[in-house]
């Protein structure tokens, strides 16, 4: 049953959380705006499309990827505030244990901030993302709507694909070729000046194709030809560069799907699958260290509790990005290096636990 003090720190918690986020959300859009209200006075972007189709989805994209980060500072900032005024002292002298406080009022908005940011990385934010470039695409950059250059597609275990460029508006790709491969030697190659989608089939123009046959090699042309290839549209669309765009039941049919094609290289789509539970589960961490460290009253007050959680969230960044990195590329397994900051992380709670002032 909760008691009038575990409101009270609830209270606390998630009003200097959402303080300490609005405040930097406020910061982050002044500073966007200045940078890019030249862009939209000169492209004449109406002010309820920059409202609605811009800052609607940039700040979400922003507050999400530090959300850990905002709740390690409010944790310690207020914590230390209660440790300071000798209020954590005074409710352990009514019998109220350390775990008690820490388990009730620190993990009960933990676990509903990790709950919302699980959807939020899941669904929201990559959706946001998506409104974000076609608000981009649509208003600012209009001559590239949509472009896609210099795209290496693997078909098959033994097929690769080539576009100069590709505009998903009217799915139309130049430059196009296509090569099969047969024990790591070419058989066959199709070249294209351009190549069109035409409701179930593909068009392609100006066309030369070579079968190679050892020795012999044969060679055809021609204008036009419609023909049928395992590709589709959408399968040019979905690169490296937009896979914070997909929500996470698409990224994971797009993995399944090019891994049954023989796909090699997916490690950053599955790093990202990873990341979007990893980061918010931290949360649950990031908490429990930041009660730890701020609940001993010392001389140095808040500053230092500021300063050594700056030191912690700044080393657990740090981490994860070099875990990342190390697995796509450096062959580390995209789950092991996505959970790798959680679990050294989870030692550390350990261990601050252990030594924190009961």
């Amino acid at each position: 049953m909760f008691k009038k003090l575990d409101w009270y720190i609830i209270k606390k918690f998630l009003g200097t959380f959402f303080f300490t986020l609005i405040l930097f959300m406020a910061v982050s859009v002044v500073i966007d705006i200045s940078e890019n209200v030249d862009d939209f006075v000169e492209k004449e972007v109406p002010l309820n499309k920059v409202i609605s189709g811009y800052y609607l989805n940039f700040v979400p994209q922003i507050s999400f990827m530090l959300f850990p980060i905002f709740i390690f500072i409010a944790v310690i900032f207020f914590t230390s505030r209660l440790a300071n005024r000798s209020e954590i002292v005074a409710a352990y002298g009514t019998g109220v244990s350390f775990y008690r406080i820490l388990f009730v009022p620190y993990m009960l908005c933990a676990f509903l901030l990790t709950g919302i940011q699980l959807y939020a990385n899941h669904y929201w934010v990559p959706q946001a993302s998506e409104r974000l470039l076609n608000f981009e695409n649509t208003y600012i950059s209009k001559s590239n709507y949509h472009r896609s250059r210099n795209i290496h597609y693997q078909v098959s275990k033994n097929e690769y694909a080539y576009l100069e460029n590709y505009s998903v508006k009217d799915s139309t790709g130049y430059k196009f070729a296509l090569e099969k491969m047969r024990d790591k030697k070419l058989v066959y190659k199709i070249r294209a000046d351009k190549i069109k989608w035409k409701t179930d089939h593909w068009e392609i123009v100006n066309y030369y194709k070579r079968y190679i046959n050892g020795l012999d090699e044969k060679i055809e042309q021609g204008e036009k030809m419609d023909t049928t290839l395992a590709l589709l549209p959408e399968d040019f669309g979905k690169t490296e560069q937009n896979k914070d765009m997909m929500i996470t039941p698409d990224l994971k049919q797009y993995i399944a799907k090019e891994r049954s094609r023989g796909v090699s290289g997916l490690s950053l789509f599955e790093v990202e699958v990873h990341r979007r539970s990893a980061v918010p589960v931290a949360t649950i961490l990031l908490t429990i260290m930041g009660y730890a460290i701020a609940s001993r009253k010392m001389r140095g007050g808040m500053g230092l509790h500021l300063a050594f959680g700056a030191g912690l969230s700044s080393a657990f960044v740090m981490l994860q990005q070099f875990s990342q990195t190390f697995s796509t590329k450096g062959g580390l397994d995209p789950a092991i290096g996505s959970w790798m900051p959680n679990i050294i992380f989870t030692i550390i709670c350990i261990y601050l636990l252990k030594v924190a002032q009961k």
